[in-house]
């Protein structure tokens, strides 16, 4: 299986190559910076801004998958959503699956980022965010996966099991490895086409 990594260098994308790859797919991972991506089959120069370079990507891919996501420390995020956007529309009948935010996650009957407490830090973030699935909700993607991790990711242990639910957290924290678990299990079995779902550690699977 063939698989297109746009955000490949980053913390949650490099954990996506690496998962991948182990795996034997062949992963083509893509920065906008060229930046070589240990492991991995291929590594390409491009932005998923620019339409046509998204249309030869997915003409050559089977998996389409989004590891970006705006910046909380500055950055147009409207840029962003645009550029997502245009790789969406670029798919077809590709599927894309997109790392998302825990931000739009439900808490009752209200999402994450409007709960008290929320980092300021983070909420321009989440708020895009948001945005980003509801873009795909709204639009004529299919097929998509949007995989939220929980309120907290970080760089950690690889365990190898995880909690899964649907708009409500499923924990309060994923080790950054296994969501990217998480993630290529969705890639090779897929069980949440054209939806969002999260995931979170859990202790046995």
């Amino acid at each position: 299986m063939r698989i297109a990594l746009f955000g490949a260098s980053g913390m949650v994308g490099s954990r996506i190559a690496d998962e991948a790859a182990g795996r034997g797919l062949e992963v083509t991972a893509i920065t906008r910076s060229g930046a070589e991506v240990p492991g991995v089959a291929h590594s390409l120069t491009g932005d998923m801004a620019d339409a046509d370079f998204d249309a030869r990507v997915v003409a050559e891919n089977d998996v389409i998958v989004s590891a970006t996501g705006p910046s909380r420390t500055g950055g147009d995020h409207g840029e962003w959503l645009a550029a997502l956007k245009t790789l969406a529309e670029a798919s077809g009948d590709t599927r894309l699956i997109v790392v998302g935010g825990a931000g739009s996650l439900s808490v009752g009957d209200t999402l994450l980022k409007d709960t008290p407490g929320f980092p300021a830090v983070y909420k321009a973030e989440a708020e895009t965010g948001t945005r980003a699935l509801e873009l795909l909700r709204d639009g004529n993607y299919s097929p998509w996966t949007m995989l939220s991790p929980a309120p907290q990711i970080a760089p950690g242990t690889r365990t190898g099991y995880y909690a899964v639910a649907l708009d409500s957290p499923a924990g309060d924290s994923i080790s950054a490895e296994d969501f990217a678990i998480a993630l290529v299990d969705e890639i090779e079995d897929p069980q949440h086409t054209d939806a969002r779902f999260t995931v979170a550690n859990s202790e046995v699977n």
